[in-house]
Order: C-alpha cells, then sequence, then structure tokens
C-alpha cells in the first residue's frame, strides 16, 4: 500500500519518499519503455529527478551485450542529455549514503560496482566519505552533454558545477544553455487564435517557431486587438469573481462579504497578474514593501490598478506560507480590500485564465535565482506585457520596446540591499512607466503606445519562446 501511494503526491514526503518516487521515474522510466517497445536514441534527463534511468540502461548493456561496467557507462552517457533546472541549493536532492544503498543496492548488485563506486558517482569528490550523494552531479556525470535553460543560467551554472571540472576554466565547463519555451495551443486564447487566424498566413500555426510568421501581427488593427485582449480580461475577472465569493463562502463569512467578492475588481483599470509558486526568492511580497505608497497608487483617483496574486508554497515552506498569508489577508485593510485578490488552490486553470487576461504580468525574484520562467511567456502569446527583473527569459527576452524591466541587470552582494534597490524599482517603473503608458489614450480611447507594444512583444517573443524552437535547439544541439 505505501508503495502505491509515491506517484499520488510530487511534494510533502520524507526524504525516503523522494528517493522511491525517483526510483519509480528513472528505473521505472525505463522499464516503461521497454515495455511498451520503445528503444530510444537518445534519453533526456529533465534536472537530477530522473539521474538513476541511466544506472538502468547501463544494467540492460551489461546484461544483452556483456559490456563491462565502464564500457557500458561510456556508451550510454553518448546517447543521454542532462538538463539542469534550478541555480537554487535546495533544488538538487541529496541523499545520505546509507539511504542510497538501501534502495539502489539490489541494482549496484547487478552492475557489479561497489558501494564506494556508486556512491562516487554521485559525489563530487568520489573518494569523500562525508559527502553526500547528488542526483545532479549523477545526472551530470552520466550524460554527454548538459544543458541550463537561459542564457544566465548557463553562466550561473558553469560556476555552480565548476569543481566537477576543476582543471578547466570556468567559461569551458561543459553546460551549454537551451532557453526553455511553452507550448503555444496549450495557452493561447481561443479568442486570441481566432484573431491570429484572420491575419496570419494560413499555416502559421504549423510553423511557431519560426519568426516569420509572428510578424503579420502588425497587420493586425489596433481597436481589434485592444478589444479582444479586453474581453478576456473580463472573462478573467468574472473567474476571479466566481472563486471569490466561493472562497468567502467556504471560510463562513457574511453573505455580503459573499456579494462584495462578486463584484470586486473593474475591467477599465491597469490589471497586474502574479501566478508562480510562493518560494521566498521569488519575492512576491516586494510590491507590498511600502504599503502606503502602493496604495496610494492602487486607489488613484484617475489612474488606479489592482493585482491579482495565486499560487502556493511547498508543504514544508513556512516562510512561503507566511507569505500567502500575508497577501491574503491584505483584502482586511480597506486601502487593498477592492484592490487586490488572492486566488486560492493554484492549478493548470487559475494560470491559464490569469496569462490570458491579464494587461501586465509581474516576475520579481532575486537575480540570478530564477532560472528561467515560462509564465511571462504565456503571457506574451495573448498580448500581456510583461514587467520582470533581468533574471532568466526575461534578461534575453527584453529590448526596451516589448515590455518593462525591474533594476539594471545587476544584484548586490547583500540580499537586503539587493531586495530594497528592486523594490524601489519596481515602484518607479510602475509609477513612471507602466501606468502613464497605460491610461495614455489617443483620440478613439486606445493606448497607442501600449498597443504597440503589445505588438513588439508578440511578434519578437512568441516565436523565440515556444516549445517548437526549444525542441529544434534540442535537435540540433544535443
Amino acid at each position: 500500500p505505501q508503495d502505491r501511494q509515491l506517484t499520488s503526491r510530487l511534494y510533502g514526503g520524507d526524504v525516503r519518499t523522494r528517493i522511491r518516487q525517483e526510483l519509480v521515474l528513472g528505473v521505472g522510466g525505463v522499464k516503461a519503455l521497454r515495455a511498451l517497445g520503445i528503444t530510444p536514441g537518445v534519453y533526456h534527463l529533465n534536472e537530477g529527478h530522473s539521474a538513476f534511468g541511466p544506472l538502468e540502461v547501463i544494467r540492460e548493456r551489461m546484461h544483452d551485450d556483456g559490456m563491462t561496467f565502464d564500457d557500458a557507462l561510456r556508451d550510454v552517457a553518448q546517447h543521454t542529455v542532462f538538463t539542469t533546472h534550478t541555480p537554487v541549493p535546495a533544488g538538487h536532492d541529496r541523499f545520505d549514503p546509507v539511504l542510497v544503498e538501501e534502495h539502489l543496492g539490489p541494482l549496484r548488485d547487478q552492475l557489479g560496482i561497489s558501494y564506494e563506486q556508486l556512491l562516487g558517482l554521485g559525489r563530487v569528490e568520489p573518494q569523500n566519505g562525508a559527502e553526500t550523494f547528488c542526483m545532479t552531479v549523477l545526472g551530470l556525470k552520466l550524460s554527454r552533454r548538459a544543458n541550463a535553460v537561459s542564457q544566465l543560467h548557463g553562466i550561473v551554472s558553469r560556476r555552480m558545477w565548476a569543481h566537477l571540472w576543476p582543471w578547466r576554466v570556468e567559461e569551458e565547463i561543459p553546460i551549454g544553455h537551451i532557453t526553455n519555451g511553452v507550448h503555444v495551443p496549450s495557452w493561447l486564447a481561443d479568442q486570441m487564435r481566432h484573431l491570429y487566424d484572420r491575419y496570419f498566413p494560413k499555416d502559421w500555426a504549423n510553423r511557431i517557431g519560426e519568426p516569420e510568421a509572428w510578424q503579420s501581427v502588425f497587420r493586425i488593427d489596433p481597436g481589434e486587438l485592444w478589444e479582444t485582449h479586453n474581453a478576456l480580461k473580463t472573462l478573467l475577472l468574472g473567474f476571479v469573481r466566481r472563486r471569490l465569493s466561493r472562497q468567502c463562502r467556504r471560510r463562513g463569512e457574511s453573505e455580503e462579504s459573499v456579494e462584495r467578492a462578486r463584484s470586486l475588481l473593474d475591467p477599465g483599470i491597469l490589471t497586474i497578474g502574479f501566478g508562480r509558486r510562493f518560494a521566498t526568492y521569488k519575492r512576491a511580497h516586494l510590491l507590498f514593501e511600502d504599503l502606503d505608497r502602493v496604495a496610494a497608487m492602487l486607489n488613484h483617483p484617475e489612474r488606479p490598478m489592482q493585482v491579482i496574486f495565486a499560487g502556493k508554497a511547498h508543504p514544508k515552506d513556512e516562510p512561503g506560507k507566511e507569505l500567502i498569508r500575508q497577501i491574503a489577508n491584505l483584502r482586511l485593510d480597506p486601502r487593498f480590500a477592492s484592490r487586490v485578490a488572492f486566488v486560492e488552490d493554484y492549478e493548470i486553470n487559475v494560470c491559464r485564465h490569469l496569462i490570458q487576461g491579464v494587461d501586465v504580468w509581474l516576475n520579481n525574484p532575486r537575480r540570478p535565482l530564477e532560472a528561467s520562467g515560462t509564465s511571462g511567456q504565456k503571457a506574451v502569446l495573448n498580448g500581456g506585457l510583461n514587467c520582470s527583473v533581468l533574471d532568466g527569459w526575461w534578461s534575453e527576452a527584453y529590448d526596451g520596446t516589448n515590455g518593462f524591466a525591474i533594476g539594471k541587470g545587476t544584484q548586490h552582494v547583500s540580499d537586503e540591499i539587493t531586495d530594497a534597490r528592486d523594490g524601489e524599482s519596481l515602484y518607479r517603473v510602475l509609477e513612471e512607466e507602466v501606468i502613464p503608458t497605460y491610461y495614455r489614450r489617443d483620440i478613439d480611447g486606445l493606448p497607442r503606445d501600449w498597443i504597440r507594444m503589445m505588438m513588439h512583444s508578440i511578434s519578437g517573443l512568441a516565436w523565440r519562446f515556444s516549445s517548437d524552437r526549444m525542441v529544434m535547439d534540442y535537435t540540433r544541439s544535443c
């Protein structure tokens, strides 16, 4: 019965559950492919969670072809690619040697290697008995190619894992980068897709990864693009109101509170969205470091704004859960009650509504801890503009015409100073760039400069940060 629960929840278990999940994913994954009659030309290890997989492939080569362990390892590594996803140390699973032997012992016996040899595969220093077994190290040692998930993350990863190749200078560490992208059909709103169908080449949906296919966005009538965006925004606000009213009812609040939730938010107001894991380095609280200043922006008599938050914290991340409590409870402050909403139970459907309907997608991680980030890429497809720290994908995407940048792409050695600087930059960008541009209208009531930025964003970023382009990069590079 306990084994049947291993795949029921991704997070929340102890370290013993974690290593068993990764045994199921890696070794079980290879066995599942065999049961399906699939023999891959390349095994792609997406983060260290699946890094036990090549050990099972090595076992197969030894059993089927009579190879030695060393020869099989070299051969399997030539057909294995590893992608590392995070510069945050806690994101790289590490296990105690006793736990590794308990779960990998039978496989180790079949590989014909010693306890020390197995542990050495997961250590930077193979003979260091004090070093734990790291799944990322295992993945890097069992693959011929390795990559990070954005240009900046590649730089960070080479620095982070340089000690695996002490004889090389940092620039020659064999970890490249392929920037993440998103699956366009999954995240593009139907209304926006119909608009593209009318103005784009007939075969554009089969050329998503080609820049030329997206240049037709400039042929769309600005008023029609703005109208389509506002229709999606109205749908988003209706969705959020329904969720908020249900949340009030679930908490046992008064009917008056339930009814008030059904009328919150205004489709005519600049709407900012923030939806992701509430890990502390993502700094969900940055907007509220100066409550008086942000309250003045939210409640400006002529140019107000509203913010919709959604997300979850890891079950064991108490600081992250505290951030959620703080933001969710802003509804109890009259200054924020009608301008800040927190949508509970974040999942794909909530994300889809948010990225399809917001005017601005906010992302303010502590640089350089955002490996890539993809939520902002999803917003691009639907005309949302990004306002982000120059980290992850936005570091290579921002060009001054396609969104807004927080900070100058640098960070102080002190996190406290970095946070203070970025907080001030966020406020200034909102006050001096985002809000004025959004509310600056022509005689027809259209924010022409804003719409122009939407078009630049779609034309230059939608193809570049699509999964079509990403897969083409993997095919060419790996």
